[in-house]
């Protein structure tokens, strides 16, 4: 995963995190500051409640209830602030009420069925005079012989509606701020924190360009052990081809040896037909062995990370020195390339690619070769291609033919009056093959064969 892409998401899930923990916190304590409110609401209630039950208990002030309510709003009409005083014996009851309530009355919370609370006290909103949401409190009040009475006192919801919106607002205005600062300090966090796996991450880049060879600088403790392992396990890599390179080459001159002593014996002894199918057998495991070296030391060389090659002058540098080869038949060899193409892979292998392609065209061609170098199109820099298009102007192929050529036969060859063993096509295409890229034969333009060559570029 690129560090750009990890930082993206680190940064996204710390986001919904925060966002869902404020969210939370936000409904918690707006439902803790409004039951707050309430119960606020409801003492003050409480207090003009048992005022009123203590006037209702004394019966010689009860002609003059309410002495001991100071409240202004009771006197307002319809201030959203009410009582009433229901006697509840006697063949009707008897109801006393605030001015407040001009002609209008309060729900009996008794009729409605509502509990009792632990105070005594009954509480609920209920809708008053012109539509107006109360809080309402209502206690029973027996006085035996005197009869039994319901005292209530109401007051305006709205109040408690207001002060909890406004804390709202508050809440929300200080949350965004916090959110924002959090937010800020979460991004800080992780753009800096994922500095070093950034920095990892371009080092690798510039490793698989063949910029760099190792990953270099100081990290983090967390990010030290990653570098220092990755750096041996480059240089492991190293050494195993390297030590390849090696055992492919002390195999090679250890078989060539036996292959030479069986060839010249078997030269010796003239025409005799033994010794020709031994000739002839020795030369098939000498070009099988050339043929399985090579592969393996291609497959050596495929492996090793960051080896870049400049393809200009490979390509102008071969089409030289087939010019020369080829100059008794008179070969022109047009070039078409730019400076900027670079093949993610080694020259060797390049030069043999590029080299065989070049050398098969020339052989066949009437007068000349084109060859033509173009950058591929890719999504994203890791697959990057470039095409090598080596064209002619000789008989060409009909595609069974193409088809003969192109299959895993090793040696394959369509006409024996040229020189070569027949492995070129097939190291191009084994060797494409390694590096990620594809061989394809098709009609040259100029009329000849093309051999378009796909390799991954830098």
């Amino acid at each position: 995963m690129r560090a750009s892409s990890l930082a993206l998401r680190l940064f996204l899930s710390a986001t919904a995190v925060t966002v869902v923990i404020l969210l939370i916190t936000g409904v918690v304590l707006s439902s803790l500051y409004r039951d707050g409110v309430e119960r606020s609401f409801d003492r003050r209630l409480d207090v003009y409640l048992k005022t009123l039950v203590a006037e209702v208990s004394a019966p010689e002030d009860s002609e003059k209830l309410p002495q001991a309510l100071s409240e202004p709003l009771f006197d307002l009409p319809l201030s959203g602030w009410y009582w009433q005083t229901t006697k509840l014996s006697g063949t009707k009851p008897e109801v006393k009420s605030s001015r407040s309530l001009w002609d209008g009355g309060l729900p009996h919370l008794e009729d409605l069925h509502v509990p009792i609370g632990a105070d005594g006290t009954r509480k609920r909103y209920v809708a008053g005079p012109e539509d107006q949401r109360l809080r309402l409190v209502e206690r029973t009040v027996d006085l035996g012989d005197e009869g039994r009475y319901l005292v209530a006192v109401a007051g305006d919801a709205q109040e408690v509606e207001d002060e909890a919106q406004s804390f709202d607002r508050a809440l929300v205005f200080t949350f965004g701020v916090l959110a924002a600062a959090l937010l800020l300090t979460t991004m800080f966090q992780v753009r800096f924190g994922l500095a070093p796996l950034k920095r990892i991450s371009a080092s690798l880049a510039a490793i698989r360009a063949g910029t760099a060879e190792r990953l270099e600088g100081r990290f983090p403790e967390e990010i030290a052990p990653l570098a220092r392992e990755t750096n041996a396990l480059i240089d492991a890599n190293r050494e195993i081809v390297e030590r390849a390179r090696t055992h492919v080459g002390n195999l090679a001159h250890a078989l060539k040896t036996p292959l030479s002593v069986i060839v010249n014996e078997a030269t010796a002894r003239g025409e005799d037909p033994l010794a020709a199918k031994v000739r002839e057998q020795a030369a098939v495991m000498r070009d099988q062995v050339q043929h399985h070296l090579e592969r393996a030391r291609i497959a050596a060389r495929a492996t090793v990370i960051g080896t870049v090659t400049e393809v200009a002058p490979v390509v102008t540098a071969l089409a030289r020195s087939m010019e020369k080869i080829h100059r008794d038949r008179g070969i022109a060899i047009d070039i078409e390339t730019t400076l900027a193409t670079k093949f993610r892979g080694e020259k060797q292998d390049l030069e043999e690619m590029v080299g065989n392609l070049v050398d098969n065209a020339c052989k066949w061609a009437q007068s000349r070769v084109a060859i033509e170098v173009l950058a591929g199109r890719a999504e994203s820099a890791a697959a990057r291609t470039l095409r090598v298009v080596v064209d002619d102007d000789g008989p060409g192929l009909n595609p069974s033919q193409r088809e003969r050529v192109q299959v895993p036969r090793r040696g394959n060859r369509l006409d024996e009056t040229k020189p070569g063993t027949g492995l070129g096509l097939s190291i191009v295409t084994d060797l494409a093959a390694l590096y990620g890229g594809a061989l394809t034969l098709g009609t040259a333009p100029i009329g000849g064969l093309r051999a378009e060559l796909v390799l991954p570029a830098a």
